[in-house]
């Protein structure tokens, strides 16, 4: 008895250890800068909120990409506007990675950065969640779960979500938090706007974000307030929908502190993943190809996995590491 009681424990425990606490009562969710300081570690702050009449912080680590919510009273914070806190922390990876975006900003289709790793052997895995009638298609989680769980545990995955997509979809939004609760998988949180409005016969130029009448900063905040209350933390990365945008777009995202990612292998597109590929599929069940394709590469890398030769890369590592050093 007292053995199964343990047991119990240990597995309440451990489905604890992973969660992110929820944040159900969300008042003054804003954009927020500022330099914060908690020993022994500097933090840039980028949104500020209070839940139950307590502040909190959305803050980010700019040698690592890691992000946190964290009680607004732990911290000595600087307040500072957006153009101050890209100066002072302009040698760190997160900002050379923000601006590495914004170079990138001309294109109206996949601006930002689209490789991670160009030296490593492996991808960096990121599955779309758009607004979608259809379920979640379980088979990419289970499918890399079984793949390298001998290998590496938990297995990355960046993951862009839309505020309709998790809002229509509680029951597998529920199965990938228990996955990652789990230690199975661990998933990046990736905004992908709030509606992911899309027209068949608009142009690009007015399609997707760029839809006339947008507005960016509900499409963005809703968001990552819906993360939040769904017990899920915003990572600082941002997809575009469709990957459709211009340049005064990208520089309104990295000006909310958020870097745009790209991708270089769209597989449904039939595009080839190559070493350091930040590779993109849907997983809401609109593009089977996409997902057929990515198991097919699975299964043809089996041995190079088994020996730990391939390998999925976290998102926020392989971008943080592509961009230390250098200006």
């Amino acid at each position: 008895m007292k053995f199964r009681l343990l047991t119990l424990f240990l597995l309440l425990y451990t489905l604890q250890a992973g969660a992110q606490a929820r944040y159900t009562q969300i008042k003054d969710y804003k954009v927020y800068f500022g330099w914060a300081h908690h020993a022994p570690q500097d933090w840039m702050v980028i949104r500020k909120f209070t839940d139950r009449n307590k502040s909190y912080y959305l803050l980010v680590n700019p040698q690592t990409l890691e992000t946190k919510i964290d009680d607004s009273s732990f911290y000595q914070v600087k307040p500072m506007s957006v153009d101050e806190a890209k100066n002072y922390f302009r040698t760190t990876p997160y900002q050379k990675a923000l601006r590495k975006a914004e170079s990138a900003s001309i294109m109206i289709q996949d601006a930002g950065i689209e490789r991670g790793l160009p030296k490593e052997t492996g991808i960096s895995l990121t599955a779309d969640l758009c607004p979608s009638h259809k379920p979640l298609d379980r088979r990419i989680f289970t499918d890399i779960f079984n793949e390298f769980k001998k290998v590496e545990q938990p297995v990355p995955v960046a993951l862009s979500v839309t505020g309709l997509w998790m809002n229509t979809h509680h029951a597998d939004l529920a199965w990938l938090k228990e996955m990652q609760a789990k230690h199975e998988i661990y998933i990046t949180w990736i905004n992908h706007s709030y509606n992911h409005r899309v027209s068949k016969s608009a142009p690009l130029k007015e399609n997707f974000l760029l839809e006339p009448g947008t507005n960016i900063n509900y499409e963005v905040l809703e968001t990552e307030k819906d993360m939040l209350s769904n017990g899920l933390l915003p990572s600082v990365f941002f997809r575009f929908p469709g990957l459709v945008s211009d340049q005064k777009l990208v520089f309104s995202i990295t000006d909310f502190g958020l870097i745009p990612i790209g991708t270089d292998a769209w597989l449904a597109k039939g595009q080839k993943p190559q070493a350091g590929s930040i590779v993109l599929i849907h997983g809401n069940g609109n593009e089977p190809v996409g997902v057929n394709d990515f198991i097919k590469l699975l299964q043809s890398e089996t041995k190079s996995i088994a020996n730990k030769q391939w390998l999925l890369y976290d998102l926020r590592e392989s971008v943080d590491e592509e961009f230390e050093g250098g200006n």
